[in-house]
């Protein structure tokens, strides 16, 4: 999935928020940068669980989850050709063939 913002405006806008002065609501900061304001929470939830304030799966963790199961998929399906091929291969080696 694309992302449509770059990670550097999301990072300012969440320093922003971040450092936001009271009474100053996130809503108004979201409008200010033309986004929303669930869009900016979700930002400021994964920012939070990026610097370790709160329990979640960095993008770091997320990425080699995906990778893994990347190569579990593959590697599965090496194992099923190899198994179909040796099932294959002892079929013609039975006797009266």
């Amino acid at each position: 999935m694309v992302k449509p913002y770059p990670r550097e405006f999301r990072e300012d806008v969440v320093r922003v928020a971040r450092s936001r002065e009271p009474g100053v609501t996130l809503d108004r900061i979201a409008k200010d940068f033309g986004i929303h304001e669930v869009t900016l929470s979700n930002w400021m939830r994964q920012a939070d669980i990026e610097d370790g304030n709160r329990p979640g799966v960095t993008a770091t963790e997320s990425a080699e989850l995906r990778d893994a199961r990347r190569r579990i998929r593959l590697l599965e399906q090496e194992n099923e050709v190899l198994r179909r091929a040796a099932a294959y291969l002892s079929q013609a080696n039975l006797p009266g063939k």
